[in-house]
């Protein structure tokens, strides 16, 4: 979840996350807006989850 996504994405790709740091390069294929943040911090929880991560392979990427 980000405000600025493409800092985020220039973040990841500097290295500046050790969780995402050994995977780069990264590439937005996705982006989903919501109109408050309370919305986006449910989706995400949800994309984390295992029925998240099957929708999330079946409809997103």
């Amino acid at each position: 979840m980000a405000s600025d996504v493409q800092r985020r994405l220039s973040d990841h790709n500097a290295g500046r996350s050790p969780h995402t740091s050994k995977f780069f390069p990264w590439k937005l294929v996705t982006y989903v807006a919501f109109s408050n943040e309370q919305k986006a911090r449910t989706f995400e929880r949800y994309l984390k989850s295992g029925s998240g991560h099957a929708f999330a392979r079946k409809r997103l990427w």
